[in-house]
């Protein structure tokens, strides 16, 4: 998928030059640091955001089983 990334000149002049430190194009460089935060950053679900679906979801039957007493 292709996508335009508009950065600061302060941040595409730093991504020039740690890409040229890195022998590698500004894209690999770009596209390695979002790897590296989505891998750190990517993977976890606030557990507001969760609990904000499966209560919607399954509030009728949340509600109902809290009437249960033992």
């Amino acid at each position: 998928m292709a996508m335009t990334l508009r950065l600061s000149a302060a941040q595409s002049e730093a991504l020039r030059i740690q890409a040229r430190v890195e022998g590698a194009s500004m894209q690999d460089v770009a596209k390695r640091a979002v790897s590296e935060y989505l891998d750190h950053h990517g993977r976890t679900t606030p557990l507001d955001v969760v609990l904000d679906i499966e209560l919607d979801r399954y509030g009728d039957a949340l509600r109902e089983l809290a009437r249960w007493t033992d």
